[in-house]
């Protein structure tokens, strides 16, 4: 038995799943189309034998009501035609009563029976003058049993007819695996494009879609217009690795240089001053400080989900008035501004914060780089709406950003034409963006009104 479960585990795999669809769906569709005809034949031929022995039982009453007084007789012999009554005789229960006559339908033993009362009435199936007969065997009284009996041929080519047309109508039900296998053809193609993205490893494929309105689309259609959306993801991820390597390199290009460099100028220590010494010995270490800062930020671009097991209730004025003060001991020459607005003290969001603080820190950092020295970085907290909304502001009163900036400051490695000559890897807003969406929250740019620029992240009722 385990051998043939392993004989049919086999040839299912080595089929098309096409095929294994068709067949599965033409056995379906027999199964059933051959379960209602069976259903409907028996029905049929209940409903027409039912008919024929309601006949018999009028013609029955009919007799009993004309020859209540009479003896043992043939009362009605033409039921041979199909226009004549039906045949009926009377019999007794005692055979030596019987008429010198000759019946002309069957006597058995349970006759007899019928008639001594010993017996309930039947229905039974007889052949007599070459034709198939329907009978009743009735009590009739006083000892006796009435037959009556009618032609039932015609019934029995009714239900051969019926069973022929009913086995055809079933036996089409195989079409359905014809049927399948057409409405499957979209499968079919949906496979070979796929395979031929796997042989190629080129995402720029995409599946032929037949035309129509997108609401009337068929599941196939809309598995098709899927593949080709995941195929675009995975098109603009591939691209965007590749960018990611490329910018990477040519960010760590340069440190790597300079560091190469000065270790080289370091090596031969003996011939510099000690003034030289110095200068060397601390452009280094600023170099090894840039460099490990961009893999760390390149790390933590490269996790796409918070720790679950460090999530925790944020409560996010204090944070934010901790991230401040780093800040103000990190850029003493920057003047911070926080303001908590009413509601906003004591919310909490569900969070890391770490990464919370992260996030701040690197729009913090954002703004003191482009603030002048008189000016502030203002810092706001706000709660907005009934349902607990948070929104987090970071203004700076500097140049602002370009209008044709704005779409890429959260870019990785993208930096302005006027952030090129400042400290920094181009990772800091990628970063924070990426923070935010991971809290549910989402991270914008825009041009503060007298200008500056404008960062805002707003939390959700809910949070993440």
């Amino acid at each position: 038995m385990s051998g043939v479960r392993r004989l049919g585990a086999r040839w299912r795999r080595r089929r098309p799943l096409r095929t294994r669809l068709a067949l599965a769906a033409s056995a379906a569709v027999a199964l059933v189309a051959v379960g209602v005809c069976a259903a409907a034949f028996f029905v049929i031929r209940y409903e027409l034998l039912h008919q024929l022995d309601l006949s018999l039982t009028q013609s029955a009453t009919r007799v009993v009501q004309e020859n209540r007084g009479e003896g043992p007789q043939i009362v009605a012999g033409e039921c041979r035609f199909l226009s004549a009554p039906a045949c009926a005789q009377v019999v007794p229960a005692d055979p030596a009563a019987d008429p010198e006559a000759a019946y002309l339908l069957p006597v058995s033993a349970p006759v007899r029976e019928v008639a001594a009362g010993t017996r309930a009435p039947y229905f039974s199936n007889v052949t007599r003058f070459g034709h198939s007969l329907r009978m009743l065997t009735t009590p009739f009284g006083d000892g006796r049993a009435l037959q009556v009996a009618l032609r039932a041929d015609p019934v029995e080519k009714g239900v051969r007819q019926a069973a022929v047309l009913l086995a055809a109508v079933g036996g089409a039900g195989v079409l359905g695996y014809a049927v399948s296998r057409t409405g499957l053809a979209p499968v079919a193609r949906l496979t070979s494009t796929a395979e031929r993205i796997a042989a190629t490893r080129d995402p720029r494929h995409r599946i032929e879609l037949p035309p129509g309105p997108p609401g009337r689309q068929d599941e196939v259609t809309r598995l098709a217009a899927s593949f080709n959306t995941m195929l675009g993801e995975l098109e603009q991820s591939v691209s965007a690795q590749r960018r990611l390597v490329a910018d990477a390199s040519h960010e760590l290009r340069t440190p790597l240089t300079a560091l190469r460099t000065n270790a080289e100028l370091l090596a031969r220590a003996d011939r510099l001053t000690p003034a030289q010494r110095e200068r060397a010995s601390g452009a280094l270490g600023r170099q090894i400080r840039e460099v490990t800062g961009l893999v760390n930020d390149l790390i933590e671009l490269a996790r796409d989900e918070e720790p679950l097991p460090l999530v925790e209730e944020v409560r996010i004025a204090e944070l934010a008035e901790h991230t401040v003060a780093m800040a103000r001991t990190h850029w003493p020459r920057v003047r911070f501004e926080l303001e908590v607005g009413p509601g906003a003290a004591e919310a909490v969001r569900p969070g890391v914060p770490a990464r919370l603080a992260r996030l701040l820190t690197n729009l913090l950092d954002n703004a003191a780089k482009f603030s002048p020295p008189d000016a502030p970085v203002e810092v706001g907290l706000t709660a907005y709406g009934g349902g607990g909304g948070l929104e987090l502001s970071v203004r700076d009163h500097g140049p602002g950003i370009a209008p044709e900036d704005l779409p890429y400051v959260f870019d990785r490695f993208y930096r302005a034409e006027a952030a090129r000559a400042l400290p920094g890897s181009g990772l800091g807003l990628a970063m924070a963006r990426q923070i935010a969406r991971a809290h549910g929250a989402e991270l914008t740019a825009s041009a503060a009104p007298g200008g500056g620029a404008l960062f805002t992240v707003v939390f959700g009722g809910e949070g993440p």
